[in-house]
């Protein structure tokens, strides 16, 4: 999925880059505390670079019950509903779940780290490929709380619509289930229904399947383009609705 940290790393560059010149952005710097993690699964990520690796890798590079397979799918790996639907107990499997939640070094720490903040209330989780804009649940098809929902929901339609406006790419959007296919223990199910933020996403980058993963280079800045915008309407979201007092 090399067209994520890419994105990931396009939409921080230019957040940088225009604050202080631009209105908008140095409104969401100053008015929000953002939190940017361009690589989830190193280890993974690296293994797609090595001489000796696999380009098509998309798990972490753990020692599992197998003797041959390694690696557990970090989206499969979050205390919610763990090991429910849209997982796997195979250890060769691309959604292997792990042996247990959290087992992942990488998913535990970021985990930690989630809830040890108390005044997050939005959080996306970038993937590729399939062009989807997705709010919780991963684990049912039955709906979050209304008032929730057409929160979120709101916010998918507002941002697939900035994407749009950009270079005319198309994505949907939905809860999870409903949008792509049952993904239990997932990051932005846990997000939401551990931590309570609101507006928690799991987006598929470009493109529909014509090159997938193998995404050309020249789709990198296109991508970065389309996606910011889209954040920062996530971010004006999370701005105008402020955070819920945790404790």
């Amino acid at each position: 999925e090399w067209v994520t940290p890419a994105t990931n790393v396009y939409v921080l560059g230019h957040l940088l880059a225009d604050y202080g010149s631009d209105e908008e952005t140095t409104k969401l710097i100053d008015g929000l505390e953002w939190w940017i993690l361009p690589v989830f699964n190193v280890d993974g990520y690296s293994y797609t670079w090595a001489d000796d690796g696999d380009r098509m890798w998309r798990k972490t590079r753990s020692t599992t019950s197998s003797k041959i397979c390694s690696g557990v799918d970090p989206n499969r790996n979050w205390d919610m509903h763990w090991g429910e639907a849209g997982t796997s107990k195979n250890p060769c499997a691309d959604d292997y779940q792990g042996k247990s939640a959290f087992s992942e070094i990488e998913v535990k720490s970021v985990a930690s780290y989630l809830q040890s903040q108390k005044n997050i209330n939005g959080y996306v989780n970038f993937h590729s490929y399939s062009q989807l804009w997705m709010s919780p649940w991963g684990y049912t098809s039955d709906l979050p709380p209304t008032d929730d929902y057409n929160a979120q929901n709101d916010v998918s339609a507002a941002a697939v619509e900035a994407i749009a406006a950009v270079h005319g790419t198309k994505f949907d959007y939905g809860p999870i289930s409903k949008t792509i296919y049952p993904a239990s223990g997932s990051s932005a199910d846990w997000t939401y229904g551990v931590c309570d933020i609101l507006f928690s996403y799991g987006v598929e980058l470009r493109d529909t399947g014509k090159y997938g993963f193998l995404l050309p280079e020249d789709q990198i800045i296109p991508s970065g383009e389309e996606i910011l915008p889209a954040v920062k309407v996530l971010a004006h979201a999370v701005l105008e609705a402020g955070v819920p007092d945790r404790k």
